[in-house]
């Protein structure tokens, strides 16, 4: 009789908080996967468009562009469905996520504060792959350095110059870039 019950507890505990953790788990790792095929899908296909005309654009810089967009897209989804399913684990043990959400929200405004040129080295690596002012392999003058781009990413740039000394520009310090490689216009 005793031990009926104790088989029964403890079938109730593990059909509780367990098998709905192992559910988060499995259906968080799920949506990453389908996501991040989504995303390779969709960028795959803009990265074979031809979607802007003209000399200056070429396929190996609009492939860049997407596989940088890419790799931000499948960071962000990631990184919101762990969130998501961290809380949802935390509210299985019984934990109270009020205060924490709230915690989190002024720790954001904090973290917000203190990373400024994080963010500015970011929105400025968007806008100068959006705007295809530099590519992998241009000549460029930057700053005080001349060189060949050999990496462009949202927050850093690498740049090569002729003593082969690569550095490294963090992407929101780049006020004006020279790029020799890009083609006049003809007008």
């Amino acid at each position: 009789m005793k031990r009926a019950e104790n088989m029964r507890d403890l079938i109730d505990w593990f059909t509780g908080a367990p098998l709905n953790i192992t559910l988060i788990i499995t259906l968080s790792i799920t949506i990453s996967i389908i996501g991040q095929r989504g995303i390779a899908r969709l960028m795959n296909k803009i990265a074979t468009a031809d979607l802007i005309l003209g000399p200056k654009r070429s396929g190996v810089r609009q492939k860049e562009r997407t596989k940088t967009t890419s790799t931000v897209l499948k960071s962000t989804l990631n990184g919101v469905i762990w969130l998501i399913a961290t809380f949802m684990i935390l509210a299985e043990f019984g934990l109270n996520l009020g205060p924490l959400i709230a915690s989190a929200g002024v720790i954001g405004v904090a973290l917000g504060l203190g990373a400024q040129t994080l963010v500015r080295d970011i929105l400025s690596g968007i806008f100068m792959l959006v705007e295809d002012q530099y590519g992998v392999g241009d000549k460029v003058d930057v700053l005080d350095i001349q060189g060949v781009v050999e990496s462009v990413g949202l927050r850093i740039t690498t740049v090569r110059d002729k003593k082969g000394t690569i550095w490294y520009l963090r992407n929101g310090e780049i006020l004006k870039v020279g790029n020799k490689s890009q083609p006049k216009n003809k007008a």
